[in-house]
């Protein structure tokens, strides 16, 4: 009986004591918890005097964006014109000097089926412009026209751009498929089946050609050479290594298309690593612990990446030596790097273009493409910046003389 009337007196005197100081308590663990919330939180924004002015030459929108589904589309440019896709709304071209539209193709709406969503972004090339879908379509299109040439089927969705290349197209699909097929007529010359891990980042890397081959960044880290007739694997390297007791923290894509200059390779991985390899033989050169999915931008000296962290680093081009790195935009999920001019760019999650200078890393500009995401590589030709939101707008800027 004391011992009940003890319990019943503790739990008053306790109940008493956390309502008393309640406040306190929660002031506790509400500083705590905004200390760490706030170290989550994307950096915010500083003032900063810009040192090159940027000019926006034109935007127009393309069709329904991707929203949040996580395919990266951006456009691809050749012979003065922009070439881009929607999920919904078809693709186009532009003039790249004006952004005036050239030709639209929308895909035919086939009854009792739904409606095509295109995905990842054209490739262009031998007078093609291939598209593909998230149901495993692949629609080649006459560049000069827009007008269906052929189609084709892969197993899985596609969400990255085709290449094209020595009258073949290689289409990427999202179960790690390279399919080539014969650019003339859509036919399957040959497939490269690669097995990935459980997890992987959302997005795939693009299909990159070099003489005779093609390069492959694939979902377990590593990077493949592919002989481009038949699809033979002529070397594979591992730029990011799958480590961790999960497999969260193993995931170790290579989504941001290589980058091949003369015979050297640069690649960079989800892994936070950075690759430069010999082409012909794939020997790494170096390896340095700076890189991310975004993909790698190169200079005349440096390789440009962002981290997942949000750091922008800058590369020597030659040895993978860290010149210089840019923290400031931390935690706003940053876009692999472009390069235009005497700048690297990237884009973030609210939509904002940042300009560093490649000297030193400084912030030199900064313009914002909308009001909604950027999470595509920006790309760069004849000196103009395109970027590509998941609205589905196409947004120019020119460095002003």
């Amino acid at each position: 009986m004391n011992s009940m009337k003890f319990k019943h007196l503790a739990a008053i005197v306790l109940l008493g004591v956390t309502l008393s100081g309640c406040s306190t308590v929660k002031g506790w663990f509400t500083s705590k918890d905004a200390a760490a919330k706030k170290a989550l939180e994307p950096a915010e924004l500083v003032d900063f005097t810009p040192t090159v002015k940027v000019r926006k030459l034109w935007s127009t929108g393309v069709g329904k964006g991707e929203g949040h589904i996580g395919v990266r589309q951006h456009p691809a440019v050749a012979d003065g014109r922009v070439f881009a896709a929607a999920v919904e709304g078809g693709v186009q071209a532009l003039d790249l000097q004006t952004g005036k539209r050239i030709w639209e193709y929308k895909p035919e709406k086939v009854k009792k089926k739904p409606k095509l969503r295109l995905a990842g972004g054209p490739g262009v090339g031998e007078g093609l412009v291939v598209i593909g879908t998230l149901d495993g379509q692949v629609i080649a299109l006459d560049a000069a026209s827009g007008t269906e040439k052929w189609r084709a089927r892969v197993p899985n969705e596609v969400i990255t751009a085709p290449a094209i290349a020595q009258g073949l197209v290689f289409v990427r699909s999202n179960d790690g498929r390279i399919t080539a097929f014969e650019a003339s007529n859509g036919e399957r010359r040959w497939f490269h089946d690669q097995e990935g891990p459980t997890l992987t980042v959302r997005g795939n890397a693009s299909v990159v050609a070099g003489p005779g081959v093609v390069f492959v960044g694939n979902d377990e880290g590593t990077v493949s050479t592919l002989a481009m007739q038949d699809g033979r694997v002529l070397w594979s390297q591992t730029v990011g290594v799958p480590e961790g007791r999960s497999e969260l923290q193993r995931m170790a894509d290579v989504d941001g298309a290589p980058v091949l200059e003369n015979t050297t390779l640069f690649v960079t991985s989800f892994k936070n690593q950075t690759m430069a390899i010999e082409g012909p033989t794939g020997r790494p050169l170096w390896s340095r612990d700076h890189g991310g999915a975004g993909g790698v931008a190169v200079s005349t000296g440096l390789a440009v990446v962002s981290d997942n962290a949000g750091s922008v680093w800058g590369l020597d081009k030659a040895s993978g030596a860290a010149l210089w790195s840019q923290a400031a935009l931390a935690r706003r999920s940053l876009t692999g790097a472009a390069i235009q001019g005497d700048y690297a760019v990237v884009g973030d999650y609210k939509g904002y273009l940042h300009w560093l200078r490649l000297d030193n890393g400084e912030l030199a500009a900064r313009e914002r493409a909308g009001h909604d995401a950027l999470v595509a590589q920006p790309v760069v030709a004849d000196g103009i910046l395109l970027v590509q939101n998941t609205d589905g707008d196409i947004i120019a800027f020119s460095l002003a003389p």
